[in-house]
Formats: C-alpha cells, sequence, structure tokens
C-alpha cells in the first residue's frame, strides 16, 4: 500500500512537472512571436513618421548691403552670408543663445553673438553683385551688375584638437580668381544659369539688349588642377524678347527657358550650335501664370508653379512620336497664392515651395507625398538654402518690415525628413516614375548613379511569393496526396516501411542543395529539352495505366508467383522507359513541329520571354522540397484512420474506392488539409531555392517562362548591402512583416478550417 502511495506521488509529480515545462514552452513560443512581431514594428516605424521642421538657432546679422545668398556646412556649425558688396560671412553656430529663451546655453550648442568668424571679399575690384546663382550645394556664381561673373565654392575642414572639433572655412575659386566674361559684347546681364564638370563649363545668360547666348568654357586640362580655359560664345535664336528664367541640366545637355507662359527646351550638347529640340506649355487656367520653376534633383524633371499655388512634375517620356515631355503630377502648394520659388534637395526628389507671404511647403514627388506645411518666418525670406545633407535649412530674412535692408536675421532649422519616399501609395499602388511612359509597379532599390530615384513597389515582390508558392504547389500536392494515399491504404506493411521513412527524409536535404541542382543542372536540361517536359506529362501517366491494365489481365497464377510487396516496383522501370522515351522524341518534335529551336519559337513567334530560369524550374524544384512534409503529414492522418470506419464501410459492401473516397478521405481532412497548409507555408517562406534557380527579376507576370522574385529571396539578396537605418534596409524589414503577418494570418484560417473539419467528421 505505501508503495503504490509513494508511486503515485512520483506519477502526479512527473505529470505536474511535465504540464509546467508544455505551458512554459508554449508561452516562450507565443512569447518569441510577440518579439518578433513588436521588433519589425520598431524598426518599420520610423518610415511612416511625419516630416518635422523645428528651429535650432536664430541670429541678428548686421550687413552693409542687401543679402542674396546664404549656406551651411554639413555639420549645420557655420553658415555664410553673401551680400549685394560681395562679401562673404562665415557665422558660428555654436555655443549661442537658446530660440526659446534667449539665455545663454551652451550645453545645447547654440549661439551667442553675431560675430562673423571670417570674412572674405570675394571680387578684388569690389564690384556690386546683381545676383548670386547657387549651383547645387558646393558652387556660388557671382554675377556683377557688368555682367561678369565669378564662380566660388565655400569649404569647411574640420580640424581636430583635444577632441574638440573645428570647422574651419574657406573660399576656392573653381574657375580662377580672374572675372569671366559671360557675354562677348560685354553686355549686362538680365538672367543667368550655369553648370560644370571637370571638364567644361557652360553659361546660358539672357542679356539686357535681348540676346540669349551660350558660353563654353573648356579646360585645357581639368578644372581640379588648372583653371585655363577656352571660352567659345554662341548666341541662340530666340523667338521672344524676354526671359523669365533659365535652367541647365546638370549633364549640361539640355537647358530650359522660360517667356511667360512658356517654357523651349534647348540641346547644348554641340559646342557650335544650339537647336530647340522641344516647347512645354502647361494646361494653365485663363488667369493663370508660370510664377516659377526650378528642376530636381538629377536634373530629369521640370517642376513649374504657377500663380495658383499648383506645381507641376514634368519629364520626357517614350511616346509613337518620339521622346515627350509630360505633365506626370501636380501638388497644391497654396490655395490663395503663387509660388514664388521652387527650391530642390541635391540627392533627394523633395523640394520647397515659397510664397509671397512666406508660407512653406516641403513636397517628394516619387511618393507625391505633402510632407509639411506652414511659416517658419513672418515675412518672405530674403534668401533661402537646404543644408547639403539636407537635414536643416537656412533663412535670411528682414528684421522688419520697414528695416534699411542691413539688418537680417539668420535662422537655422533641424529638418526631420529621413524616408519621404514610403508611403503606402509608393508602396502598394502604381507610380509614375521619372522616363517610364506610364505608372507602374517597379521594385528597384539601387542604381550605378546619385541621380537615382528609388522605386520600392511591394507589389512585384509579393506577386513573387504567391507565383512561386502556386506553381510549387501544382506541381507538390498531387504527387504528394496521391503518395501518401496510396502508401498509407494501399501498400504492404512491409513496403511501407521501407518508403515512407525514404521519403521523409528528402525533408532532410538542403534547400540550397535543391537550388544549386535547380539552377545548374535542371534549368539548362528544360531549356533543350521544352518538348520533352510536355511529353513527360503524357507518357508518364500513359505507362502507368498501360501497365495497370496489363496487370489486370495477367492470369492469376502468373500474378501469384510475384510477391504483393514488389507488384508496385514494377512502374519504376516503366516511367524510366517513358521518360527516356519522352527525352529520345524531344528533338526530332523540336525539329519538325518548332523549325528546330522551341525557345526560338516561343519567343519570335508567340511573343513570349523565356527564361532559363523561370517558374517552371522554380515549381519542380521547390516542390521536390515541399512534397516530403505535405506526404508525411498526410499519410499519418490517412493511415491513422480508426480500421472499424474502413472494415465497417466494406462490411456493408462499399469497394476500396468507395470506403477511400467516401470515408478514409473524409475522416483524414483535417490533417489532409493541415499537410497543405504546412505545404504552402514552406513553399511560401523559401528563400535559397527561389534565389538560385530564377533570374530574381521583379516582375508581374504569370508566365511560367519568366522568372520572379520572392520577399523571401529579395530580403537575402538585398540586406546584406542596405545601409542600416535607410529607407530600403526599413523597406526589406517591412517586406518581412508582411511575410511574417501573411503566414501568420493563413495558418490561423487554417487552423480554424482544420478545426471545423475535425468537429465536422470525428462523430464518424
Amino acid at each position: 500500500m505505501a508503495l503504490a502511495t509513494k508511486s503515485a506521488g512520483i506519477r502526479q509529480l512527473k505529470n505536474s512537472l511535465a504540464q509546467w515545462l508544455i505551458t512554459l514552452g508554449g508561452i516562450g513560443v507565443l512569447f518569441t512571436l510577440v518579439l518578433i512581431f513588436m521588433y519589425l514594428l520598431y524598426v518599420i516605424k520610423p518610415v511612416f513618421d511625419s516630416a518635422s521642421i523645428e528651429p535650432i538657432t536664430k541670429m541678428k546679422i548686421d550687413s552693409p548691403s542687401p543679402v542674396l545668398s546664404t549656406g551651411i556646412d554639413e555639420l549645420k556649425e557655420l553658415a555664410f552670408v553673401i551680400n549685394q558688396e560681395s562679401v562673404i560671412d562665415f557665422y558660428p553656430l555654436k555655443n549661442n543663445v537658446s530660440v526659446d529663451t534667449g539665455e545663454e546655453n551652451h550645453s545645447k550648442g547654440e549661439y551667442l553673438t553675431s560675430t562673423p568668424k571670417l570674412s572674405i571679399q570675394l571680387l578684388s575690384n569690389q564690384e556690386t553683385l546683381s545676383q548670386v546663382i547657387s549651383s547645387g550645394v558646393d558652387h556660388q556664381l557671382l554675377l556683377t551688375e557688368s555682367g561678369t561673373a565669378q564662380l566660388i565654392r565655400p569649404t569647411f575642414t574640420a580640424s581636430y584638437q583635444d577632441n574638440d572639433r573645428e570647422i574651419i572655412p574657406a573660399v576656392s575659386y573653381p574657375l580662377g580668381e580672374d572675372l569671366i566674361i559671360v557675354d562677348e559684347q560685354e553686355q549686362s546681364i538680365d538672367k543667368l544659369a550655369f553648370r560644370m564638370n571637370d571638364e567644361k563649363a557652360i553659361f546660358v545668360a539672357f542679356t539686357q539688349d535681348s540676346r540669349l547666348i551660350k558660353t563654353t568654357l573648356i579646360a585645357e586640362d581639368d578644372f581640379s588642377y588648372d583653371t585655363e580655359y577656352e571660352a567659345i560664345y554662341q548666341e541662340i535664336e530666340l523667338s521672344t524678347s524676354s526671359v523669365d528664367d533659365i535652367l541647365i541640366t546638370p549633364d549640361m545637355d539640355m537647358a530650359f527657358v522660360r517667356n511667360n507662359n512658356q517654357v523651349s527646351v534647348f540641346l547644348l550638347d554641340d559646342e557650335y550650335s544650339v537647336e530647340l529640340k522641344s516647347q512645354i506649355i502647361p494646361n494653365l487656367a485663363k488667369s493663370e501664370t508660370i510664377s516659377s520653376m526650378s528642376l530636381l534633383s538629377g536634373g530629369s524633371s521640370l517642376l513649374i508653379g504657377t500663380s495658383s499655388g499648383q506645381v507641376s512634375q514634368w519629364f520626357e517620356v517614350s511616346t509613337e512620336n518620339g521622346r515627350k515631355f509630360t505633365q506626370a503630377r501636380t501638388f497644391t502648394a497654396s490655395k490663395t497664392e503663387a509660388i514664388t520659388h521652387i527650391y530642390t534637395e541635391q540627392f533627394r526628389k523633395s523640394f520647397y515651395t515659397l510664397t509671397p507671404s512666406g508660407e512653406i511647403g516641403l513636397f517628394y514627388t516619387t511618393s507625391h507625398a505633402d510632407l509639411w506645411r506652414g511659416n517658419l518666418i513672418n515675412a518672405k525670406p530674403k534668401a533661402f538654402s537646404i543644408a547639403p545633407r539636407a537635414d536643416g535649412l537656412v533663412l535670411i530674412s528682414p528684421e522688419n518690415a520697414q528695416d534699411n535692408n542691413t539688418n537680417f536675421s539668420l535662422q537655422v532649422f533641424a529638418v526631420e525628413n529621413e524616408h519621404p519616399e514610403v508611403t503606402w501609395q509608393a508602396l502598394w499602388q502604381e507610380v509614375w516614375y521619372e522616363g517610364y511612359p506610364e505608372p507602374e509597379y517597379i521594385w528597384q532599390s539601387t542604381s550605378g548613379t546619385d541621380d537615382f530615384e528609388g522605386k520600392f513597389s511591394l507589389v512585384p515582390i509579393t506577386f513573387g511569393t504567391m507565383k512561386a508558392a502556386l506553381y510549387a504547389m501544382l506541381f507538390a500536392v498531387p504527387i504528394a496526396l496521391t503518395a501518401a494515399i496510396y502508401t498509407a491504404y494501399f501498400m504492404t506493411p512491409a513496403l511501407r516501411k521501407k518508403v515512407k521513412p525514404t521519403i521523409e527524409m528528402m525533408e532532410a536535404l538542403p534547400t540550397v542543395i535543391l537550388g544549386f541542382l535547380a539552377g545548374l543542372w535542371l534549368a539548362p536540361i528544360i531549356e533543350n529539352y521544352l518538348p520533352a517536359v510536355a511529353l513527360l506529362l503524357i507518357f508518364l501517366p500513359l505507362s502507368t495505366m498501360i501497365t495497370a491494365l496489363i496487370w489486370h489481365k495477367m492470369p492469376r497464377e502468373l500474378k501469384s508467383k510475384i510477391a504483393e510487396t514488389w507488384a508496385p516496383v514494377i512502374l519504376i522501370p516503366v516511367m524510366l522507359l517513358a521518360a527516356y522515351s519522352a527525352f529520345a522524341l524531344s528533338p526530332l518534335l523540336e525539329t519538325y513541329f518548332f523549325g528546330g529551336d522551341v525557345r526560338q519559337f516561343i519567343t519570335n513567334d508567340l511573343n513570349i520571354s523565356f527564361d532559363q530560369r523561370n517558374a517552371l524550374v522554380v515549381g519542380i524544384a521547390m516542390g521536390f522540397a515541399v512534397i516530403p512534409t505535405i506526404f508525411s503529414m498526410a499519410e499519418d492522418a490517412i493511415f491513422s484512420v480508426p480500421g472499424h470506419l474502413t472494415s465497417g464501410s466494406l462490411a456493408l459492401g462499399a469497394t476500396q474506392w468507395q470506403t477511400l473516397v467516401k470515408v478514409v478521405l473524409l475522416t483524414a481532412s483535417p490533417g489532409i488539409f493541415s499537410a497543405v497548409m504546412m505545404g504552402l507555408g514552406r513553399a511560401v517562406g523559401e528563400t535559397m531555392i527561389v534565389l538560385m534557380a530564377t533570374g530574381n527579376t521583379p516582375i508581374l507576370d504569370w508566365s511560367i517562362f519568366q522568372g520572379m522574385r520572392t520577399l523571401a529571396a529579395n530580403i537575402a539578396v538585398e540586406m546584406p548591402e542596405s545601409e542600416v537605418g535607410s529607407s530600403h534596409y526599413r523597406i526589406l524589414f517591412l517586406a518581412a512583416f508582411v511575410l511574417f503577418v501573411f503566414t501568420f494570418v493563413f495558418n490561423t484560417l487554417a487552423e480554424f478550417i482544420r478545426q471545423h473539419l475535425r468537429a465536422k467528421y470525428s462523430s464518424m
């Protein structure tokens, strides 16, 4: 009695311990899933944060003449101001006064005094400047009232001493310190545009005597080492007597010249002649006029601002009549005022708009995003500049409206706008990208140029995931389920003990091996023997049926001499012979029906693109990876059907097939359904096979001869090279989140369906 009591106590202790361990394991799994979910959200969240602009510093500066231009270094520690008397002043922005309190606040790195750190007289003869043209972030072109010009470049060098950083300002002269004669006739200039590279510099100007001219400076060696150059002067034929704006693309191939509501596009690639390429005439309302224009980063898009507060984006697209400038999208920057200025960032497709009252808008073209609106100051600024890293703004404005234009306020603002290209619309809807004839779903995250327009549509790679899983399941499900039915219901126990473990061992085969074989061995075979693939779909079922018919017609005495265990093995040589016949007949069919080359027939005659590594290869390779999972679970479900159900059905007169269809499969349907769902989950999340067996092309095409790119493969390919914290990096995490949610939701629904099937057929 004592031993029984002791044994019961030990058993109860073991049961309790097992219960707690199982519960703890289940809670651990759920906790891990929640942690993964939360971490993905943590990484993804910043891409959907709104843009913000906050003041950093505000200081009074005294200028003997009106301010024409301003700028700031990359670290936002020094700002420069250029006035009309050709003096550049550099102002320190650290260790100054807080914007909010006006008190000293050295810990925040704000400013204390407006004394310039350095002042430089830019022109030796102290000529008066008429305007300063900013070319990108680095160069400032000074235009004098007499029509000459000088190109300067404010530079900032970091110096470190005792763990303290000091920014040392200076000014360089990329084209030399001598004044540049823009017009050969030395007339004053009303409008001027400028671009340069290491080999040449181009000026396009409109003179006071109504001439449009082009001046080209060709370096004798390289502007980086030598400032000697040859000047070539040209006059451009112009049908109007006035010009409002001039712009030159960064590659110096085109110039945009605006006169009232018409923009003329000139080709600048010929050093001795300038031809009119096209004209842009926006469709404006009766009282609406063009008030400003600017070139977007890269120079592929022209932004046109109007008096009604609209900004339209124009770029070239291919049409039946050649390339033509087309309006792609429109932004409403103001409902009551005209757009007086458009300022664009150097490396992104963002731009700022400015109205007469000083209202500022921040927009991004690719995502068509309205990022920020508001007034940073109470009046229109005299000068406006974007920080080199696009993380700050510098504004120069008069202290008050009645000021004599000598007392100005310099204000610096911090801009938080890390991921303007990411919106739900850009991720999941068609986007009209620069140069494309129409809106499309495109994934292209990198390029060889800094002017690249990021294309982050998740639609092609999500589509590719579904396409790969679909073709894999079409191949795997029929084979796996029929094999499971035969093994569990018809096969002899002796043969089942050998077949089932063998198939389950296939699941241990690394998918990288399957992907390697599919890409380097299977893909070339399918390409070279396409007719054989079609013949296999006919020969294999046909040979199986013929063999079964022959077996059925064989005399009973002969069949009794063959062990029942070996009966299915007879099919192996038959199917091998059928496969050999298909491949042997493939060249003959290719010669007689397809002109000797099936691939050329598909490409040229059927107009269907053909990739060697395509969905057919992926379907077969990934199908082999999925078959063991589906087979093992489905076979266990069918084999576990209680014997009394099948015996009762047979005893009532049902045949084996009727019993299989009406009893066994219905009873095992929850397990079979779970097997298919597990296989689908495996196919959706597969990485290495898709990575190695396809061209990884993110396209929307159901063709079995085209490749695809899946979410998992895309993450594996691009994550190692993405910049941590960048939009690309976070969108890859968003792709992982989409994959996680997709599989989680799908598996949850599958579990509900499985439970419903179990409840429905459990009473049988």
